[in-house]
């Protein structure tokens, strides 16, 4: 047996006047979904435990079996994870953003936009590397990642109660409360005005000012933890595979869960993403194990930017491009397989941030099912189907058990 987990992050919604009260699920044309879904059985899933952030590493650790309540330490140790860098226990990870923010000179912060309009790889890895050499010290490491999603390491002590909040949740707001939280630090004032200086005169910045690009003019540090303690998912229920995604949170997720993490060509966690790619390294994966996890990132992106027809096309090109060429394939091999279809978590168009509402989901099974739902996927549909079935809401550990047909070890 095959099992395929496909998570289009942030792909729920909420009706949206300018679809005419459809949700971009309910708008987008997903033929392929839509057809497995009608003979599947439809789930709703609890990926975010009360009282946990509606984050995508809590909402992703949780599809992948692992309870939060007992897993979670934070958002920045999972990427550090994927950048291979190791985590002494006297160190703390932080996400570090570069961010646009604008400052109208009576105090406030105002944060315009947490991705630097999505600043290419190419170009922050230069930023990055400016900044370590030039703050880089026994106390503070920056370290590349992918687009504006960066990591910066700190030796030494974090005060008790000192919490961080995520730029994409308070675009166009005043953030300087938040910024404020920083001198909590004693090293981190002096490390985030010396970057301001150098972002300002970095020939990167100049060159997409020029081409009237939103420049990368400060960073934002957040996401703070150290690393887990997590048993591999062979370990626990006796799976092998791989994960593809072209973020480096879901990446370290799949190291830390002992899966082969697949760095796709072209993998930018936007609409521009290599989805061919991403489906043909799925594929080449189960040719030899049995799991595979691929995630794509662009509904969630189009989410927190509040972009309509762009969130529509995120959500249609996810089924014409990542789930249609697996399934065709698979059914092409003949080999038996279950795949599941799902979201992290919301990420209203309206509201540009997560919510940490039960995520809709169908469980498919080429097998056949004995009841199918005999509805297509979309929030209200799988909603109706699980109240008619009378089925309770499961947690994300439940359901990862009951995906892959596995009692968990340890």
């Amino acid at each position: 047996m095959k099992y395929i987990l496909l998570i289009g992050d942030g792909m729920g919604d909420v009706p949206v006047p300018a679809l005419g009260g459809r949700t971009p699920l309910e708008a987008a044309d997903t033929p392929t979904m839509d057809r497995l879904a009608q003979q599947a059985e439809m789930l709703l899933v609890r990926t975010v435990p009360e009282g946990y952030s509606p984050g995508s590493d809590v909402a992703n650790l949780s599809l992948m079996g692992y309870e939060p309540e007992r897993y979670y330490t934070g958002r920045a140790p999972l990427e550090a994870a994927s950048l291979g860098v190791e985590l002494a226990p006297a160190e703390t990870a932080f996400r570090c953003n570069l961010v646009h923010v604008d400052r109208p000179g009576d105090g406030r912060l105002i944060m315009i936009d947490y991705s630097s309009g999505h600043i290419t790889t190419g170009e922050s890895r230069q930023l990055i590397e400016a900044l370590q050499a030039e703050c880089g010290n026994d106390l503070l490491r920056l370290y590349p990642g992918v687009s504006y999603r960066h990591l910066l390491v700190y030796r030494g002590e974090v005060p008790a109660g000192f919490t961080t909040v995520p730029p994409h949740d308070h675009s166009d707001q005043d953030v300087a409360g938040f910024f404020q939280a920083y001198r909590q630090i004693e090293a981190f004032p002096p490390l985030l005005a010396r970057a301001e200086r150098i972002l300002a005169d970095h020939p990167v910045n100049r060159e997409r000012q020029r081409q009237g690009k939103r420049t990368a003019n400060a960073i934002w540090l957040w996401g703070e933890g150290k690393r887990p303690a997590m048993a591999t998912l062979e370990a626990r229920f006796g799976i092998r595979g791989g994960l593809i995604s072209a973020v480096d949170l879901l990446k370290g997720l799949g190291v830390l869960g002992g899966l082969t993490v697949v760095d796709v060509p072209g993998a930018t966690g936007y609409l521009d993403t290599n989805y061919e790619g991403k489906a043909q390294a799925a594929l080449d994966i189960l040719e030899k194990d049995d799991f595979v996890l691929v995630h794509v990132e662009a509904p969630d992106e189009t989410g927190h930017q509040g972009l309509v027809e762009e969130k529509v096309r995120a959500v249609a090109d996810f089924d014409r491009r990542i789930v249609a060429p697996i399934v065709e394939t698979m059914e092409r091999r003949g080999e038996p397989f279950r795949l599941v279809v799902t979201m992290d978590h919301y990420t209203p168009i309206q509201r540009r941030t997560h919510e940490d509402w039960p995520v809709p989901m169908f469980l498919y099974d080429s097998r056949g099912l004995a009841v199918p739902s005999n509805r297509t996927y979309t929030e209200a549909n799988v909603l109706a189907a699980v109240q008619e079935s009378g089925q309770a809401m499961l947690s994300g550990a439940a359901f990862f058990r009951r995906f892959v047909e596995r009692e968990v070890h340890q």
